[in-house]
């Protein structure tokens, strides 16, 4: 019987300090929550690019519809040193967008749902990451969060070399943070627009502030509360047959967002670049289509911008008879 006691009192000892040993390292082990992931927020229908404004909405009553599709690899990615976990390795949506227009302002709505979103689960450093798991089979009613906007030209008429505007955004929650599209919170973007046209070269550019309550710091990739938005694109009318037919506009379009409280981090800035190309009408009357086409890397690829992405949309847009003045 001693004998058989002094067993078991070496085995409960043993037992209790290996529990304290591996007890601290599990507490430390944090669930990361999600947010929304996605850095690409198309334009307005009828904007003319993918993510910038063109500003050339012109006068009576009139309106836009658009499509975008959007692939993207690897767009959150997590690593510590020799650990790396692609937490949301593949992610393509569908943004349906329709709008409505009078003279220099347009109203907007923008609704996204994810066609797929898949990744990998795992632990980095002290947090623990559980991969998203979307795709039309599974979960064909989800939508990530809804924009409605509000956009106007101040300055310039819908042609001139240089138009000045402002625009402002928001997002309504509608997704879930654990499929990392949604923040589970509102958010709200303004934006000063400006855009122009010279000849063959055309141009456009925002600097904005994306307000953002969510604010994960100690996980690493995720928010970082507010953000300084920015962006430009060029591009140049490589084929241009004369007014009323179509025309192809090819050129860089470059956008990002970085956190006010670590302005332009390493891993705090998210910055993006895509080649575009587009093809679209030239007439001021009757319904017009655009198709657009792009594809790009992250120059920065942190904080939600993608190792690569591409993206196609489609616009049908009329804009009133009555002409800018």
């Amino acid at each position: 019987m001693p004998s058989s006691d002094a067993h078991r009192r070496l085995g409960f000892a043993v037992v209790m300090l290996a529990t304290s040993a591996f007890a601290p390292r599990a507490a430390a082990q944090q669930q990361a929550q999600g947010f929304a992931v996605e850095r690409l927020y198309p334009s307005a229908p009828g904007g003319g690019w993918f993510v910038m404004d063109a500003l050339d909405m012109h006068g009576g009553l009139g309106g836009a519809m658009a499509l975008t599709t959007s692939y993207s690899r690897d767009p959150l990615r997590v690593s510590s040193g020799s650990q790396h976990l692609a937490v949301v390795a593949d992610r393509a949506f569908a943004d349906f967008g329709f709008a409505a227009t009078y003279d220099r302002f347009r109203m907007s709505l923008n609704m996204d749902v994810p066609l797929v979103t898949k990744g990998q689960s795992g632990t980095v450093g002290a947090h623990q990451f559980v991969a998203p798991s979307l795709d039309l089979g599974t979960t064909p009613d989800t939508l990530s969060d809804v924009r409605v906007g509000l956009d106007a030209r101040i300055l310039g008429d819908a042609r001139a070399p240089f138009r000045l505007g402002a625009g402002a955004q928001l997002l309504i929650p509608s997704g879930h943070r654990s499929d990392y599209d949604s923040d589970g919170t509102y958010r709200a973007m303004g934006r000063v627009l400006f855009a122009g046209d010279e000849g063959r070269f055309t141009y456009a550019g925002h600097l904005g502030v994306h307000v953002r309550p969510l604010d994960d710091s100690p996980t690493p990739e995720s928010p970082r509360g507010t953000e300084l938005l920015f962006g430009l694109a060029g591009g140049v009318r490589v084929l241009a047959f004369g007014s009323g037919t179509p025309s192809l506009i090819v050129g860089p379009e470059i956008y990002g967002a970085t956190a006010f409280r670590s302005m332009f981090g390493t891993t705090d800035t998210a910055l993006e670049g895509l080649l575009t190309g587009r093809l679209e009408g030239t007439s001021d009357s009757g319904p017009q289509l655009r198709v657009k086409l792009g594809t790009g890397a992250g120059l920065n690829p942190h904080f939600g911008a993608p190792e690569w992405r591409l993206v196609l949309a489609i616009e049908v847009f009329e804009y009133g008879a009555a002409s800018d003045k």
